[in-house]
């Protein structure tokens, strides 16, 4: 069995304060994930995961059930309200990220994740050209060497089919689909172990969602690189998992090999989901 790279518990994340009728953790006080009484919302509810050395894991679950605010919530975009995270790269393993200092978080977030965002705004400077977005990702992680961030730039584009004649050019020029490759580029730019992939075909045509996924499985193969990868669409998810996680209300209802959930759902929801895609 590969070793794992992260491992989270019972991590939570609320909007609101809460209140004596939803505080106590009973699901049944809630309307979906939604506490009438005071209008807090549960994001995310006791989620619990394990991602191993070269795998991908994705998570899978309709708008609003949560599977966005963990990846923010693991690369510090938002504070969680309770839980654990752990990483091999960290402490051995022994102490939560969320007890790190901003520096850890900054080491943590240029080291060890890279992120691609569903909007390419989130991760890119769109006026800067795509070489500086790379370059800028690997001075926040201490280089200087401007040669050296240059030559490391022009190979990742090349890797992402980026034309060399447009390198120099901003990512506001771009399809959906280039945006999304040089969002890739920049997240492997410190060679990260863990590659965080928020719905990275969401929005784009189906030919240009063909080549981002097959990227997305070519650099897994040749890097053996571990991915927490989110999508509400099964389809991608059954593409790319080894295996799945179902969420829905921001709690966890299922989990298991892809082919597994696929073939033989078990929860309600992943039986809709499953029978969607027939």
């Amino acid at each position: 069995m590969n070793k794992i790279v992260l491992q989270v518990k019972e991590l939570g994340k609320r909007f609101g304060e809460g209140c004596p009728r939803c505080s106590g953790g009973d699901p049944t006080a809630l309307e979906r994930n939604y506490c009438p009484a005071c209008g807090t919302v549960y994001a995310l509810s006791d989620v619990s995961l394990d991602l191993f050395e070269s795998e991908v894991l994705g998570i899978v679950g309709e708008s609003g059930s949560g599977k966005s605010t963990v990846l923010n919530c693991l690369y510090f975009d938002l504070e969680p309200s309770g839980g654990e995270a752990f990483i091999a790269q960290y402490k051995n393993g022994n102490e939560s990220i969320f007890s790190g200092s901003g520096q850890t978080r900054r080491y943590i977030r240029n080291h060890v994740f890279g992120k691609v965002y569903q909007n390419p705004v989130l991760g890119l400077k769109m006026k800067f050209s795509s070489l500086a977005n790379i370059a800028e990702k690997m001075i926040a992680a201490g280089n200087r060497n401007v040669g050296a961030m240059e030559n490391r730039a022009r190979e990742l584009l090349t890797h992402v089919s980026i034309p060399h004649h447009r390198m120099k050019e901003a990512p506001a020029n771009f399809s959906g689909g280039m945006q999304q490759r040089v969002q890739i580029a920049k997240a492997l730019s410190n060679n990260p172990p863990i590659l965080l992939l928020d719905e990275v075909t969401t929005g784009l045509d189906l030919s240009v969602q063909a080549r981002v996924l097959d990227l997305v499985k070519q650099i897994q193969r040749e890097l053996s690189i571990s991915m927490l990868l989110v999508s509400h669409d099964l389809g991608v998810v059954r593409m790319l998992a080894d295996r799945t996680i179902v969420m829905l209300n921001g709690r966890v209802v299922e989990r298991g090999l892809t082919d597994q959930i696929l073939e033989d759902p078990q929860h309600p929801y992943t039986q809709e989901l499953v029978y969607s895609l027939l």
